[in-house]
């Protein structure tokens, strides 16, 4: 079963280093990220704060995957 949690790890973090930063570049495109002024508005904040917590976890998940592997 260990290898299957250590590989289901892996997977989660190459979806989400792979994904959201390309998802983020058409996001910080998209004509509601920024105001009249070009100030950011809450639409480009919440998903850099949803893709900022993506990368986070994606990063926990391979700390927890090589984790189990040396051990």
């Amino acid at each position: 079963m260990e290898p299957v949690l250590i590989a289901l790890l892996f997977a989660n973090a190459v979806f989400n280093i792979v994904v959201w930063p390309r998802f983020f570049v058409r996001v910080a495109k998209d004509p509601r990220a920024r105001d009249a002024a070009g100030k950011p508005t809450p639409f480009l904040i919440v998903h850099a704060v949803l893709i900022g917590l993506a990368l986070v976890l994606a990063v926990a998940s391979i700390i927890a995957a090589v984790s189990a592997l040396v051990n």
